[in-house]
């Protein structure tokens, strides 16, 4: 079968597009109209070409109305035409060259559509708009030289679309095919949106989401400019990806590295970022994105508060653990010599840019760490989750990826929904303090073993551990579900239990360790405990001998 046969059969819509038009941009001369028709037909969906429902609206030709009313006026026209056709049944829609530049058009169609860059050479475009005098733009020079300086300035927006397809002297037909390739292959990201009192912002989750980090961001970033922060192990594997991404919306990015590990959460290497970000003579509208795990998220957002009293901040988390906690409800801070995150600030990114893509590159151990974070989220408040993570907690770990995803986007939608109703942990009895469930044992393990020497996510599994044998202790819980939990934190290969670490404790340190976290209130320790699955709570008046009972159970020393 030939492919202009195969070309005239009909094609089932992939599922991902249901509902949505499709819409082609690009310079004058890539084919949009002639490539419309053809994919319209395809498609069995109604064609529709901007620039045709302009003139018919406005009864004169595209260049008359140019010449009458000047650009500003048309593109006006223009931008209202296609807030129309997208408001109605889905469609595939061609829009003149200059259309995709207008930011409210590229909302709407954002919103609506589907969005395809059909991108042809110089040669091509010149040779298809040879002897065309109804170009308005092309008549104010040599074609070669005005076509040149339209893609100069437009391809790094026209970048910002969905999809690109180069298009180059095959016929139409198959520039078609190749349209329906792309169309079939690609998956649209997932997005929640975190609303709050200064604004929202949009978690994205979904793959190779780096390499179309200029696409993302450039709609949210207040500048085409921007200062990435990332370490000395994410860099090697990641940074150029990013860079190159931004690099295609032209936003024009620096970097500044530091060394791994939670050790970098000081004031020293905290002064050294803002001597970077100051020293790339920074503005308060270039944006800081840190690009790693919670070490480098939590530094830079810090880094990004306090230089020049706030800069545009961007999460793009790189490890499990940092996509569904760290990275999303604004946290930011450094440790001190007393202690985990005392030095921080809140301050919401613009956006989070979890690609789930970058988990290939994660050690069992980091994924492991992760995960902890994961089932908290429905040992929290959501007892079904839990039961999904019991089913699919070892996929996860094991890195399919789908099972990624989908744990990745739940959490980051609990979390959203918490840090959405209590965005400062004003809420002393619920809403995000609920979040720190097993914090209060982990962040005093942390302290304890040093700082990396024992992963959050691994603390945080055996705090979590501790706060429901805690409630079991209590009375609040029954033992069958701290029992459950215990187990399924085992099963995932983390220390649900303080012998599992291998360490001999003592139960005065550790507590010692709690008085001073920043979770105190009014002298209290403060912990999350629980009722039973997916019913945590707050409690600021447990009985200290309860807690140092618990810990000697655990083999604790006095």
């Amino acid at each position: 079968m030939t492919r202009n046969t195969a070309l005239k059969e009909s094609f089932t819509l992939p599922e991902q597009l249901t509902g949505r038009s499709i819409v082609l941009v690009g310079l004058m001369g890539a084919g949009k109209t002639s490539i419309g028709r053809r994919l319209a037909a395809r498609l069995g969906m109604p064609f529709r070409d901007a620039d045709t429902e302009i003139e018919l609206a406005a009864g004169c030709t595209v260049p008359e109305l140019f010449e009458r009313f000047g650009e500003k006026e048309f593109r006006d026209g223009e931008r209202r035409v296609i807030r129309r056709l997208l408001a109605g049944e889905p469609l595939v829609l061609a829009t003149g060259g200059g259309a995709y530049m207008d930011p409210e058009t590229r909302a709407s169609i954002r919103r609506e559509g589907v969005c395809i860059w059909l991108r042809a050479s110089l040669p091509t475009l010149l040779r298809r708009v040879a002897g065309r005098v109804h170009r308005p733009l092309l008549n104010s020079g040599e074609p070669a030289d005005v076509l040149q300086r339209l893609m100069q300035a437009r391809h790094p927006v026209y970048a910002e679309a969905d999809l690109i397809v180069d298009c180059g002297d095959e016929s139409p037909d198959t520039t078609t095919g190749h349209v329906l390739d792309a169309l079939t292959a690609w998956q649209p990201s997932r997005r929640l949106s975190l609303s709050l009192s200064g604004g929202s912002y949009d978690v994205v989750v979904g793959e190779n989401l780096l390499a179309r980090a200029g696409a993302l961001l450039a709609p949210v970033l207040p500048q085409k400019r921007a200062v990435v922060v990332t370490d000395d192990h994410v860099g090697p594997l990641h940074l150029q990806t990013l860079l190159a991404g931004l690099a295609q919306t032209a936003i024009a990015a620096q970097h500044i590295t530091v060394p791994a590990g939670e050790t970098s959460k000081n004031l020293d290497t905290y002064a050294r970022v803002v001597d970077g970000l100051l020293d790339a003579g920074v503005e308060r509208r270039t944006a800081v994105i840190a690009l790693g795990g919670g070490v480098v998220g939590d530094l830079a957002g810090f880094a990004a508060a306090t230089t020049l009293r706030g800069l545009p901040f961007v999460q793009v988390p790189t490890t499990l653990l940092a996509q569904v906690d760290s990275s999303v409800g604004g946290k930011t801070g450094i440790n001190t010599r007393h202690g985990k995150n005392l030095l921080g600030a809140f301050h919401q990114p613009r956006m989070v840019l979890a690609d789930t893509a970058a988990l290939a590159t994660l050690p069992m151990r980091e994924l492991g760490a992760g995960y902890a974070e994961i089932a908290k989220a429905g040992l929290i408040g959501d007892a079904a989750f839990f039961e999904w993570c019991e089913a699919n907690g070892a996929a996860v770990i094991g890195g399919e990826r789908d099972a990624q995803a989908e744990a990745v986007l739940r959490a980051c939608a609990f979390k959203a929904q918490v840090v959405g109703n209590d965005e400062r942990e004003e809420k002393p009895n619920d809403g995000r303090a609920l979040l720190n469930l097993g914090h209060t044992f982990g962040h005093a393990l942390e302290a304890e073993l040093g700082y990396g020497t024992i992963l959050h996510g691994e603390a945080v599994a055996t705090g979590i551990g501790l706060a429901f044998k805690l409630s079991a202790a209590l009375g609040l819980c029954a033992q069958a579900d701290a029992d459950r939990v215990v187990a399924h934190m085992a099963a995932m290969g983390l220390p649900a239990e303080l012998p599992m670490l291998n360490r001999r404790f003592s139960a005065a340190r550790l507590i010692g360790h709690m008085q001073r976290d920043k979770k105190m209130r009014d002298g209290k320790l403060t912990f999350v405990l629980a009722r039973g699955i997916g019913r945590a709570f707050t409690r600021n008046d447990v009985p200290p001998e309860a807690v140092t009972a618990l810990l000697r159970a655990e083999g604790c020393a006095a």
